[in-house]
């Protein structure tokens, strides 16, 4: 009932609906009592609904947002308790003292001086906002200020309102007490603080604490442009939700050859950005992207299909590839999209062959395997288990934007399969890590979600109260209080590292100082690697849990367990790169050889129902090797989803990147050459592999021009330069 009213009134916790209910009693009590009147009652409703409404504000409550869309929104409400401080004073027949007027007067005038104050921060933030954000890229060209202190803009507009407590607690003191000087002391400060904070803002709109003009920044970054030459790009654009899909790709572009640079379009998504020594550009206007000069790049790979990539797909001078975000069985996996790109990058046979089935459009000939490299992470099985109790991993995939059975465990099974592995004959230790997309579009899924977290939640407990553990418990304290304060250390480190600025500094800001520097990003992998190994100490092996967040990582809860229970995602074939028992969730009812043929990766998986019968089998196999039937079965699955062992993944992954580089300055010559340009040298093998030199679209459509004056009008200048600038089809 209580999770209903949760999602109902959407908040976020039990404290965050006490807080809305607080608030929603709050200000009838402040009208009634301002009716009745009475003073007392009237300040205590009145400091509750201060009080709420700042918690909600301080936990970014939904509820606050839905309230400005039904005409509730901050400002109403500040309003109105302050036409109920007026109510009260008529009531107490004040209406004709100078106190009431004088309340009055603050009032219109607070209000007044509402508008410049929003007016400046607007500006302000506008007049901040450069065409780009940075990381790893040198400005120096151009002059970007520091950012005006986080406290002026941060939340400006609850601190401007909040600005009337002053004149409302001595209003009210003085109608309770009759010493209208304190009355006319809060009315003053109110005013006062309220044409100070509009002071402080002020010398921030001079020319000098603004953010260079766009032309200006956009100019410093084509010369960075031009001076780095990179020549393999990631390109990634997603909601907010979606920043692991470009996060799992940094460490490989970190290994690339070449020179590599990521390419984001949203803003919102670069503070979600993992630490990575790559140069990063996030542009978010299309036409500045596509203004960029990116003359150098030879290579660009796409994590995700998404309509912006249609702004760099247009470019026809360098080659474009489909590398994904995952490797599953997935329709997701084969998108007909994927046919846009010059090739599709799979991890093995497997995903070759699933495009072959599909019949999508994408031919053989341009799908290359080159195995995972993020996988490198990820510990290969011994064979006994980790720890005394063996640790199941439940990892589900998300709903999906569909209502397919099939998408997600979750609805049908979740609880089944928490159910019957909390009451195992033998003692099991489970990690409950559900997909960041959980719940974002189906209630339900986030229902499920909420009720497995409060079982693990519960049964934790019961198991710390349980005297079998008791032993364990005492034994292993000392250990796990020396871990967490570990933990709380190393947070602090790396919160630190990761904000080498001052503090409140704005994205302007941080494009200046966000430099690389390899002895920070060494200390930071060395924290991070701390920082995991502390993690599992801080609680017990025999404890469960449920894992969030970007920390620790997916891979760091493979290497912790002992087997795994899924879906059809790419988790599934990721976690075969470890070689451990495995079970996958027939959802959509297929039956067992049935959801075989239609699903690779479930092959060598101990197959469930929705009931979860099925779970003895995967225990059996993780507690005795020889009740473990599908080993082989995974040894083979492993070499045929992810590829061979040797070499390794991000040798064949530098392997294709090479290739397709020679392949893109073979086309660009190429296309010169066709146009008649005699002036481009046929490049050396070093600007082959490296992926630089072309020449420039409007200089050979002129020069094939200059040479053939007589060509039709379809081979004017503007179609050849039309050609070589890419606005004809890609494939």
């Amino acid at each position: 009932m209580i999770s209903t009213a949760i999602r109902l009134a959407r908040v976020g916790s039990r404290s965050e609906l006490a807080a809305a209910l607080l608030m929603g009693l709050g200000y009838p009590c402040v009208m009634l009592a301002a009716l009745i009147p009475h003073i007392w009652f009237f300040a205590a409703a009145t400091a509750v609904t201060y009080a709420t409404d700042w918690y909600l504000h301080q936990k970014g409550s939904y509820l606050v947002n839905r309230l400005g869309k039904v005409r509730a929104g901050l400002s109403i409400r500040f309003l109105l308790r302050q036409l109920m401080v007026i109510l009260l004073l008529a009531r107490l027949d004040l209406a004709e003292s100078p106190l009431f007027y004088s309340a009055v007067a603050c009032f219109l005038v607070f209000y007044g001086l509402q508008a410049p104050h929003g007016a400046l921060t607007t500006l302000i933030r506008l007049r901040r906002t450069m065409p780009v954000v940075t990381r790893n890229v040198d400005l120096h060209a151009v002059r970007i200020p520091d950012a005006p202190p986080g406290a002026l803009l941060r939340r400006s507009a609850e601190k401007m309102l909040h600005l009337d407590i002053p004149a409302v607690v001595g209003i009210l003191i003085a109608a309770g007490t009759g010493e209208n000087i304190i009355g006319y002391v809060g009315i003053g400060l109110t005013l006062l603080l309220a044409l100070l904070y509009l002071g402080l803002l002020f010398p921030y709109m001079r020319r000098g604490r603004l953010a260079p003009p766009a032309p200006a920044v956009l100019k410093a970054v084509d010369s960075w442009l031009r001076d780095y030459q990179p020549s393999v790009v990631l390109y990634f654009s997603g909601s907010n939700e979606s920043a692991y899909q470009g996060n799992m790709w940094l460490d490989t572009m970190a290994r690339v050859e070449g020179r590599p640079l990521i390419i984001m379009r949203e803003r919102a998504l670069v503070p979600q950005l993992a630490e990575t020594s790559v140069p990063v550009l996030c542009v978010p206007a299309g036409t500045h992207l596509m203004n960029l000069d990116l003359s150098t790049v030879r290579v660009c790979l796409y994590p995700a299909n998404v309509g912006k990539n249609i702004h760099i797909l247009r470019v026809p001078t360098m080659k474009h590839v489909f590398i994904g975000h995952g490797d599953s069985d997935k329709l997701a996996s084969v998108n007909p999209y994927s046919k846009v790109y010059d090739e599709v990058w799979t991890a093995g046979r497997a995903g070759r062959d699933r495009y072959a089935l599909a019949d999508v459009g994408v031919l053989d000939q341009d799908i290359v395997e080159v195995g995972r490299p993020q996988l490198e992470p990820i510990r290969s099985w011994t064979g006994a288990v980790k720890n005394p109790v063996p640790t199941v991993l439940y990892a589900p995939t998300w709903e999906g934007w569909d209502d397919n059975p099939g998408n997600t465990s979750l609805l049908l099974a979740g609880e089944n399969i928490v159910r019957r592995l909390l009451n195992a004959a033998d003692p099991v230790r489970i990690i409950y890590k559900p997909h960041p997309f959980t719940g974002i579009r189906s209630g339900k899924a986030k229902a499920v979600n909420a009720r497995i977290r409060a079982m693990l939640e519960k049964a934790a407990a019961e198991r710390a109260a349980d005297p079998r553990w008791a032993k364990e418990a005492s034994s292993a304290a000392a250990g796990q209080s020396a871990a967490k304060a570990e933990l709380v250390r190393i947070e602090a480190r790396l919160a630190q590292l990761s904000a080498p600025g001052r503090s409140g500094g704005d994205e302007a800001e941080e494009s200046r100082i966000s430099l690389a520097d390899p002895a920070r990003e060494a200390e930071a992998a060395r924290l991070r690697a701390e920082w995991n190994d502390a993690y599992w100490r801080s609680f017990g092996w025999w404890e469960h849990r449920t894992v969030t967040g970007a920390q620790p990582k997916l891979y760091d809860c493979f290497n912790e367990a002992d087997a795994m229970v899924s879906d059809i995602s790419s988790v599934v074939s990721d976690f075969i790169a470890s070689g451990k028992p495995y079970a996958v969730t027939d959802s959509a009812a297929l039956g067992a050889e049935e959801f075989k043929r239609q699903n690779t990766a479930v092959r060598a998986a101990v197959i469930l129902s929705n009931g979860a019968e099925e779970l003895d089998a995967l225990l059996a196999a993780v507690a005795d090797p020889a009740a473990d039937t599908l080993a082989d079965a995974r040894r083979e699955l492993k070499t045929y989803l992810l590829g061979p062992d040797e070499p390794t993944s991000m040798e064949q992954f530098n392997a294709a990147v090479r290739a397709l580089a020679a392949k893109a300055e073979a086309r660009n010559l190429g296309v010169a050459q066709r146009l008649g340009d005699r002036s481009v040298a046929v490049p050396d093998e070093e600007a082959v592999t490296s992926g630089v030199g072309s020449g420039d679209p409007q200089a050979v459509a002129e020069a094939d021009a200059a040479a053939d004056p007589d060509a039709p009008e379809a081979e004017s200048v503007e179609a050849r330069t039309a050609l070589a600038e890419g606005s004809s089809p890609l494939r």
